[in-house]
């Protein structure tokens, strides 16, 4: 395993304030159709989505150590770690044409049998922590079967609710903007555990992270762009910016390798800048 992904959360958050400054010029955008380079033979693993796409984004190479169980839901895909009880990681794509909807809200949260080591409902009772979404349901109101599998237990991590209400829900909230604007961006969310992450709730034992991550990409933009996200496991203050890194520096962290099916080109361009401000922008 990489050793930086043991680097401690403070390192990583110095990481983020440091970085955070890093920009490139303002870019336009365009549609999801307009800049792809597939054609129409190749399969889309979104099927809900436009035809012509760079293929299998949601796809993230972890360390052959870490226990992963692969599954695909509806609208995005999860790696399960059996042994700390929650997802290594959550991928999917939001278009702009999902980030508003007709289905309600499910909260019908429940296991998957056919994942190992997937926790039960009662893991979470009383157990001071949210059952907090690594892919929103929010992002899911375009479809019925997709916001029911997002409360899917392999879609949730133990959450501080101070976070999980604060700092993450209004990522989540930005997302959905920078959605509209883009026509489309792709999204990895998950845990960090360090070491020192030893806590566990329920009987299943939930393990607790300390911190959470997420990545943003918008590959079909004129200028394609990227940005990554930490958040320490509690309230978390203070400007979004300061919590900003470039994804190349997520990787470093947590030892993961985003965007791999990316041209070499575009994929250096989205992973080795972040400016906050240019993703903030409104249009």
């Amino acid at each position: 395993m990489n050793k930086l992904y043991l680097i401690p959360l403070a390192v990583m958050l110095a990481l983020a304030v440091s970085t955070n400054s890093c920009s490139r010029a303002d870019a336009g955008t365009t549609s999801a159709t307009a800049c792809a380079t597939d054609d129409l033979e190749n399969p889309r693993p979104f099927p809900h989505s436009a035809p012509l796409h760079y293929p299998d984004l949601d796809k993230v190479r972890i360390n052959d150590s870490i226990p992963s169980q692969e599954k695909d839901y509806e609208g995005f895909r999860v790696s399960f770690n059996k042994n700390n009880g929650t997802p290594n990681w959550v991928a999917w794509e939001l278009l702009g044409s999902e980030t508003d909807g007709p289905v309600k809200r499910s909260n019908k949260f429940r296991e998957d049998p056919d994942v190992e080591g997937c926790p039960t409902p009662a893991d979470y009772r009383h157990s001071g922590f949210d059952r907090g979404h690594l892919c929103p349901a929010a992002d899911q109101k375009w479809s019925e079967k997709a916001m029911d599998d997002c409360f899917i237990l392999t879609n949730i991590a133990p959450q501080n609710n101070s976070l999980n209400t604060g700092a993450w829900n209004t990522l989540e909230g930005k997302e959905r903007q920078w959605a509209k604007r883009d026509s489309a961006i792709i999204i990895v969310a998950g845990p960090i555990y360090e070491p020192a992450d030893t806590k566990r709730i329920g009987t299943t034992g939930v393990r607790v992270p300390g911190a959470f991550f997420k990545m943003l990409a918008a590959p079909y933009a004129e200028k394609p762009r990227g940005i990554a996200f930490v958040y320490p496991n509690m309230a978390s203050p203070g400007n979004m910016e300061n919590y900003a890194m470039s994804i190349r520096e997520l990787e470093q962290i947590i030892g993961y390798d985003f965007l791999y099916t990316l041209p070499d080109s575009i994929e250096d361009i989205i992973e080795s800048s972040a400016s906050f401000r240019e993703w903030n922008r409104r249009n």
